[in-house]
């Protein structure tokens, strides 16, 4: 009878493979879940940490409270922003010719070509310069992409009434912005200078040869900053800030970048009182973000840009050192091939810092409003 009873018990003929089974340990599967849940508490904080290294501070803007205090005039833009100006030459409403100058990186309204004085009065010269945005004095714009600037200097010239047309001369970073005035406002230009133009290695219509040549005159230090700055913009504050390896040499002050003529004139930066204004609102802002538009993905290459001048009414030359080694010429070589309607001037012994050589300031602007080579 005990023999049938356990036939009928549920799972009795296993008998045997249960008593085989092994038993677990009493809590062990409490104790499977803690594990479980414990492990990646160190992971955890170690991306916390990684990402609070990573995050850019806040920038400190100029005449909020702690920021710096506002010294020079500013106009205010039609998103609320403030743009630092700076005034010099013959009286807004005497001038016979308008120029507004774009500073280059790590620079500020003040880092302008100091045209004569005697060429100012023969040709009735006003000049404006301005802050760009996360600059000096003028707010930042977090949301800046290659073409806003344009329009903020056309905001620029119509609240300090220069007229329906003025000139633009750019240099470096700010050389690389007058593509960007070219292609959205060219009907406010009387003419263009592009002094040492930065150059996209990613615009579209560069050949890889070109972009390859360029590419090698930087410095490595330099090709992975300006790799990060494209690939992982993210990346940019953490990258030239850190202290393990070598981070942009034009931020350090790298002399490694100077040209034998650049060398000569670096002295002439001794002046440069007002240096510490450049960045105070923070270096991401203003630095950082420089490079995250210059060498960004821009939507359009000014490789494939149409004469936005038909009729001859400006041109835009270009002026490029053949011996630049913090901007490669080879771009700006190719850009001259490709857009014919672009006067090129290569200066064979030049580097990146001829518009500070004596006497230069007077030739490019004479070039630009009479046409002369």
């Amino acid at each position: 009878m005990a023999a049938d009873s356990d036939k009928k018990r549920p799972g009795s003929a296993n008998g045997a493979d249960r008593k085989a089974s092994p038993t677990k340990p009493r809590g062990s599967s409490a104790t499977s879940g803690l594990m479980s849940t414990v492990f990646p508490i160190p992971f955890v904080l170690l991306l916390a940490v990684l990402y609070y290294q990573l995050q850019p501070p806040a920038p400190t803007t100029c005449g909020t409270p702690g920021g710096p205090p506002v010294t020079g005039p500013r106009v205010q833009l039609k998103d609320g922003r403030h743009l630092a100006y700076h005034e010099y030459g013959v009286p807004r409403d005497q001038a016979r010719h308008k120029i507004i100058f774009v500073h280059g990186f790590d620079s500020c309204r003040y880092d302008v070509v100091q045209v004569s004085p005697e060429l100012v009065e023969e040709l009735g010269i006003y000049m404006l310069s301005f802050d760009r945005p996360g600059y000096g004095e003028s707010d930042p714009h977090p949301s800046r992409t290659e073409d806003t600037i344009a329009f903020d200097i056309e905001e620029l010239a119509d609240s300090l009434q220069l007229g329906p047309k003025f000139y633009l001369i750019g240099y470096s970073m700010g050389g690389e912005i007058m593509w960007s005035c070219l292609k959205n406002i060219p009907h406010r230009l009387a003419g263009v200078s592009i002094l040492g133009p930065v150059g996209n290695f990613w615009w579209s219509g560069f050949p890889s040869n070109v972009s390859t040549a360029a590419w090698y005159v930087q410095l490595p230090q330099d090709q992975w900053a300006v790799r990060v700055a494209h690939h992982a913009p993210w990346l940019a504050y953490w990258w030239n800030t850190q202290k393990m390896f070598p981070a942009s040499s034009v931020i350090s002050f790298n002399p490694a970048v100077l040209s034998r003529e650049d060398m000569a004139a670096v002295p002439k930066f001794g002046y440069r009182t007002y240096a510490p204004q450049v960045r105070q609102q923070g270096q991401h802002e203003s630095l950082h973000r420089d490079m995250m538009v210059g060498f960004g993905r821009w939507g359009w290459s000014p490789l494939e840009m149409e004469n936005p001048f038909p009729g001859g009414e400006a041109a835009g030359p270009p002026w490029h050192g053949a011996e630049d080694l913090i901007v490669p010429v080879q771009l700006s070589r190719y850009i001259a091939q490709r857009l014919p309607w672009v006067r090129y001037h290569e200066l064979p012994t030049a580097g990146h810092l001829f518009p500070i050589a004596d006497g230069m300031p007077d030739v490019i602007v004479r070039s630009m409003l009479l046409g002369d080579e």
